[in-house]
């Protein structure tokens, strides 16, 4: 197939200064989680962009100086020669398929606690150090030496990054992580020089920093500056019509304009609070402001919105993060007219959990993401198909889903039983809860390439038992059977049941999805910190109950901080009327109510309610599993060389980890034994010489 003529705009060579892009496609900096630790995984990763077609490629923040970083995350860094050939590696794999590399300097300001190297934290004036984690750490004023200084910093890693191979640098200065953006606020520059008060003055470091980055580096390499789109901090934040001033002051001095948005949590948005091209009206007109190209973001996934997007003249590049992520390939996608292939951002923000929880990403989309060099894992080439020849997956929720479509995609052939009348097990029902109808992405995306291959069967209202497995013959079965919410309360909190009055209607978000609606006042007890409780509380106040959430936690929906959207939800909760009990646990479950417990001083209280939803924990539904392995002395009678659980049905989590589980399962399928040695490769620290 070949392009459709419509998107050739997107694949028009663009100039960013003394560079040229080869089309629009800009994968804009995002971090992984891998950072310093993982470099050779973080480079992999990038290289299966260039491969799948982005024109721009970019690092994560790469911190540029020991004297701001933002420890304990996990970013990349450029203190000094050592780290060159770090990046090189990097940028060396994005160039293997004509990308510009690109590579975003950061000096974090008052982000940056230092806990690693101990040195005193920065900024344009003094005050406490504003990061995720409330350090009880205060920046100091800089003087101008300290700016002197910075300058010389910032050069010296401009020579660095040319050296290193990069085609641009970015400066970063948005999302409140950029000393940029702490100079050009009022709300964190404070000061009554050259470099405070107006405009002009507050934008002069970054007039500075631009101009001999040009100086040094710029007859080769492009440079370009992010700013926030609207700090979102009140009448003293830098504003969109501040913005707007800054970029018509300084239209020609970056070669390129970066645009994010807010914080990181605003630029990041959950697709259950932004749609997308949710930016637009932040960006719609500073085109006119610069002739220089503008780069923005909206979790693009749709080739018809990201021409609309450049045809309006809103942007020059569309920038990606997520959506690129979720599929390296889509430009060569929508090159090759393969648009149903594109493999959707859901908008979940479990990449972001990789950085937030200083782990490794993950994608509920694309399993592969950060195994490229890891475990040899291609987003769009499977392994070879091994010696045996037949697979029964059994459960067609997220898990088992993708084990058919690897497998499928290795040759196999595959019968996929399903015992409902519907694919995509859980997501059947959650994708129609509140605002989570993007989620359902993960199963269409799914079920679209499995009705492309010949070799794979799909049997629905097919709940099978251990006799009929055991009497179908296939050499593989992979058991995918999903889980179940648990009943008597037992999660975190509580890790034996609590006892239930039968009196007291009891429901699981299980019976919610099935349609049982309770009415009157009804408690919510979320021991589960996810977003489930939150959804259930919303979607039981719009159906006209008097809701309260009650958790043990210190927050609603706790866990989602680390997906940036835990302020929203709770939020939410507070304009829809929801009362939220913090710190409590549900003790017992009343004829009349339920019996509280402070968490801290284990003080009693009593609330009257005429319903109980107990958003607890997940049971893995392995009764099969359980009987088949407890017949394993049956396999090879009846033909089967392995049974294996998976998923939710092995160990019940988010969805990223079912659509990782049948991916892995797929990959690893008549694999070789490796013993006690591990499934994946690792870098280790250099021992340095004493």
């Amino acid at each position: 197939m070949s392009r459709d003529p419509r998107y050739d705009i997107l694949f028009e060579p663009m100039d960013i200064g003394p560079v040229t892009a080869k089309n629009r496609f800009f994968q804009v900096p995002h971090c992984n989680g891998g950072g310093y630790r993982d470099p050779s995984a973080a480079a992999q990763m990038r290289n299966s962009k260039a491969e799948g077609g982005w024109g721009v490629i970019f690092t994560e923040q790469v911190e540029m100086h020991h004297t701001s970083e933002i420890t304990p995350f996990i970013e990349l860094r450029l203190w000094d020669d050592k780290d060159i050939p770090m990046l090189a590696k990097m940028a060396d794999q994005i160039h293997e398929y004509d990308a510009l590399a690109g590579l975003e300097l950061t000096y974090s300001g008052i982000n940056g606690p230092n806990l690693y190297t101990k040195e005193v934290p920065r900024g344009p004036s003094a005050g406490p150090i504003l990061t995720f984690t409330s350090d009880p750490v205060s920046a100091r004023a800089m003087d101008k030496q300290d700016i002197k200084d910075l300058r010389r910093w910032y050069r010296n890693a401009f020579i660095r990054s040319k050296e290193a191979g990069y085609d641009l640098v970015c400066l970063y200065g948005a999302h409140g992580f950029g000393i940029i953006q702490h100079f050009l606020s009022r709300a964190t520059n404070h000061r009554t020089d050259e470099y405070g008060g107006s405009l002009e003055n507050r934008s002069r470091l970054m007039r500075e920093l631009i101009e001999e980055g040009k100086d040094a580096v710029g007859d080769t390499v492009g440079i370009s500056v992010r700013l926030s789109l609207n700090e979102i901090l009140g009448e003293h934040g830098f504003s969109n019509a501040e913005l707007r001033d800054c970029i018509e002051m300084n239209a020609e001095v970056p070669d390129l304009w970066d645009l994010a948005h807010g914080s990181w949590e605003d630029c990041s948005e959950t697709s259950r609070f932004g749609e997308e091209g949710a930016q637009q009206p932040l960006v719609q007109g500073i085109k006119a402001l610069t002739p220089k190209p503008v780069v923005g973001v909206g979790r693009f996934t749709s080739p018809d919105l990201m021409v609309k997007q450049v045809k309006s003249g809103v942007l020059d590049f569309i920038g990606a993060a997520r959506p690129s992520i979720a599929d390296p390939f889509i430009p060569r996608k929508i090159d090759e007219g393969r648009i149903e292939d594109i493999r959707e951002c859901i908008g979940c923000n479990i990449c972001v959990t990789g950085d937030t929880t200083m782990s490794i990403s993950r994608c509920t989309q694309n399993p592969t993401f950060m195994e490229e060099w890891r475990k040899g894992w291609h987003p769009e080439r499977m392994n070879e198909k091994g010696e045996s020849d037949s697979v029964l997956v059994i459960g067609a929720g997220p898990a088992g889903l993708e084990a058919t479509r690897a497998l499928g995609e290795r040759g196999y052939q595959v019968a996929l039983a399903e015992g409902s009348t519907e694919l995509g097990g859980r997501l059947v029902k959650e994708r129609l809860l509140p605002n989570l109808s993007a989620w359902g992405r993960v199963v269409d995306y799914r079920v679209g390439q499995i009705q492309k291959m010949p070799n794979v069967e799909v049997y629905l209202d097919s709940k099978l038992s251990a006799d009929e497995v055991l009497e179908f013959g296939f050499e593989n079965v992979a058991i995918a059977t999903g889980s179940s919410w648990r009943r008597d309360g037992v999660a975190r909190y509580h890790l034996h049941p609590i006892a239930i009055d039968t009196k007291m209607p009891a429901y699981t978000p299980d019976d919610i999805m099935d349609g049982k609606i309770p009415s009157g006042r009804i408690v919510i007890y979320d021991d589960d910190h996810y977003y489930m409780g939150g959804i259930m509380a919303e979607l039981l106040t719009e159906k006209g109950c008097d809701v309260v959430l009650v958790t043990p936690a210190v927050k609603v929906s706790e866990w989602t901080d680390f997906t940036l959207e835990q302020h929203r939800i709770q939020k939410k909760l507070m304009d829809l009327g929801v009362e939220i009990h913090l710190n409590k646990a549900v003790k017992e479950v009343t004829a009349e109510g339920v019996s509280l417990e402070c968490t801290y001083t284990g003080a009693l209280s009593d609330l009257n309610v005429d319903a109980v939803v107990l958003v607890t924990a997940r049971d893995g539904n392995d009764d099969l599993w359980q009987e088949l392995k407890a017949r394993e002395s049956e396999w090879e009678a009846a033909g089967i060389k392995s049974i294996k659980c998976f998923g939710d049905a092995e160990s019940p989590a988010p969805i990223a980890w079912a659509t990782y589980a049948g991916h892995r399962y797929a990959r690893e399928l008549d694999g070789e034994e490796i013993g006690d040695d591990l499934p994946f490769r690792r870098e280790i620290t250099e021992l340095a010489p004493d």
